[in-house]
């Protein structure tokens, strides 16, 4: 990562992880597409190649919405007890899409943080 010489007003990194924007200006693109992260900020230039969340918005989105479902799907068969394909039903399109929609906000708030913190400059200094 090059050093920032410009001086950028401060952005709340998850406000700004939640909305998909750029971690520096808070105004440019975060994704390219739904969960590919762009090049460069179209609007500061910032370069994303520093951003990489690994598996982590994964494991949270399988824990949290995970949670969620299980506990939803328990309840519902203890209270109701519905027949087996009535679960399929329900759970499984709710869960795809509480996922899918989980996955994009918590990546986009995982990079934001990793920026604010700075936390890809002691990585890319073992690289070199």
């Amino acid at each position: 990562m090059s050093e920032d010489k410009a001086i950028w007003p401060p952005v709340e990194p998850i406000s700004a992880g939640l909305h998909g924007r750029c971690p520096r200006c808070g105004e440019g693109r975060l994704f390219s597409g739904f969960l590919t992260v762009g090049k460069r900020c179209m609007n500061c230039g910032l370069d994303y190649s520093y951003a990489d969340a690994g598996d982590g918005p994964a494991v949270f989105v399988i824990l949290i919405i995970g949670f969620i479902i299980v506990g939803l799907a328990l309840w519902v068969e203890v209270t109701l007890s519905p027949p087996l394909w009535l679960h399929f039903i329900l759970w499984i399109p709710l869960a795809v899409a509480l996922c899918l929609t989980a996955l994009r906000l918590i990546k986009g708030v995982l990079l934001t943080l990793q920026y604010a913190n700075k936390a890809a400059e002691g990585r890319l200094d073992h690289e070199q």
